[in-house]
């Protein structure tokens, strides 16, 4: 599984002008199953995504996990980040799962994040998404498992 991280002081995801997901401060997460990918993965990347320490602790240092912090997450499906631009100027996505693959997948990894003890909240699989977010730090990393 792929993933992008950033910490976030507020995301959102609307469809149709309709909100599906929002949270303040925390994480959002891209995510993206590939062919292949399996229930043990999709918990040992929300594991490894819990654990990490990119939050600022009293002395300022990125010490604290989304979880010490108090963070939400909000996941948001994204085929995109299979992107393969090996070839030509028009990238393939043929590594990503099928779609009732990456669906399941999907769904199973946000459960997972909640199982570590964060408030989730979701885009919609498949839609056409608008995401807003205040990025904060800048903080963004790019996670495979």
């Amino acid at each position: 599984m792929r993933a992008l991280i950033q910490r976030v002081s507020a995301a959102r995801v609307t469809v149709d002008d309709r909100i599906t997901g929002e949270i303040g401060p925390g994480l959002l997460i891209l995510v993206c199953a590939m062919q292949g990918d399996t229930e043990a993965q999709a918990d040992q990347l929300a594991a490894k995504i819990a654990r990490l320490r990119i939050f600022k602790d009293d002395a300022g240092k990125m010490n604290r996990s989304v979880v010490d912090a108090g963070g939400a997450a909000l996941v948001v499906s994204q085929f995109t980040l299979a992107a393969d631009t090996s070839r030509g100027n028009r990238p393939g996505f043929s590594a990503a799962a099928p779609p009732d693959e990456g669906h399941r997948l999907y769904e199973y990894f946000s459960g997972a994040v909640r199982g570590q003890g964060i408030a989730v909240e979701n885009g919609e699989f498949g839609a056409d998404m608008a995401v807003s977010l205040t990025n904060d730090g800048p903080v963004t990393i790019w996670m495979e498992i």
